[in-house]
């Protein structure tokens, strides 16, 4: 297996997360939280979504799919830039959106990002996308923390799910 290719079945993984995640739930209760600090399902979702595409643009020097119409459909009270990273609970709390829109956005992301890794070679994976850390920040680095990252918060909404259920 090539490192495209397990790039590629890591990022399918959180596809499949995510959609599992959200389906058959509505608008209220993907904005659930179990409390007024925690995080709701549509706001992981989001976010999750929002780092793969600033990440992945970035490495990939395009633009983002956010920038393609998906911020004015989300109409959320936050700059364009804005990811996720540093919300506060008031912020967490003004992400509504239902389920067809996150997973739309989540699609379009994904779709973006395996046309970018799965072109990519093993020598590719040691170019340095970041310069601000020491390390300095290789690709690889950089997509295997998108991945984690991703595949915590796509956990942490599977795991709201089902406190949701069990009401």
């Amino acid at each position: 297996m090539r490192s495209a290719e397990l790039l590629a079945d890591a990022f399918g993984r959180i596809r499949g997360l995510v959609r599992g995640a959200v389906d058959g739930l509505s608008a209220d209760q993907l904005a659930a939280r179990p409390d007024d600090e925690a995080n709701s399902i549509a706001w992981l979702v989001w976010h999750l979504t929002r780092i793969q595409d600033d990440h992945v643009a970035d490495a990939a020097d395009t633009g983002q799919v956010w920038h393609e119409g998906w911020a004015e459909r989300f109409a959320l009270p936050f700059a364009p830039s804005a990811t996720g990273y540093g919300h506060s609970a008031a912020d967490v709390a003004a992400v509504r959106a239902d389920a067809d829109l996150l997973v739309g956005y989540h699609e379009a992301v994904h779709e973006r990002t395996l046309a970018y890794v799965e072109g990519l070679t093993d020598a590719d994976l040691d170019r340095i996308v970041d310069e601000r850390w020491d390390p300095p920040v290789s690709l690889g680095v950089r997509l295997v923390s998108v991945v984690s990252d991703d595949l915590q918060h796509a956990g942490q909404a599977a795991y709201l799910r089902g406190l949701l259920l069990r009401r």
